[in-house]
């Protein structure tokens, strides 16, 4: 059965917890506009490109340098017909050890292929989480748009 929802998934060389303090420093990696706190269990924050998506994330699952999980509790996507498509949605990132190296697994449960935005979201994830999130990760270094 294939997977019905959005995933990726890359190595660095820096700990868990290194990589769990830059997941969760959302301003470093994720572009656009991020208000509220970004960093600690049941925070809220908003994420923002004026005219083409804002989404309101609850920080729901945060155990240091393991997981995060962010469940998408508001979204409008103006790209797309059903403007809600990702909210109820859940945006998480696993961390482990694999082959002397630290992993990250995203995934966004909830976005999956049969849905108008998938193309475009789960391109849009693949650079910021593939790019962006993992330079942040390697040089410490804010990240700038991908786009």
């Amino acid at each position: 059965m294939q997977n019905q929802n959005f995933t990726t998934a890359f190595l660095v060389d820096q700990s868990p917890e290194e990589v769990f303090n830059a997941i969760n420093n959302v301003r470093g990696w994720w572009s656009g506009e991020v208000e509220g706190t970004t960093d600690k269990p049941g925070a809220e924050f908003t994420y923002n490109v004026p005219g083409i998506h804002f989404s309101k994330q609850k920080i729901t699952e945060f155990i240091p340098g393991k997981k995060i999980v962010w469940n998408v509790v508001d979204a409008v996507l103006s790209f797309v017909k059903n403007k809600s498509e990702w909210k109820g949605t859940n945006i998480t990132f696993d961390i482990g050890k694999k082959d002397g190296k630290t992993e990250v697994q995203f995934i966004h449960i909830g976005l999956a292929p049969t849905q108008e935005c998938y193309d475009d979201c789960s391109n849009a994830w693949g650079l910021l989480i593939n790019g962006n999130l993992k330079n942040l990760i390697a040089t410490g270094e804010h990240q700038p748009s991908p786009w």
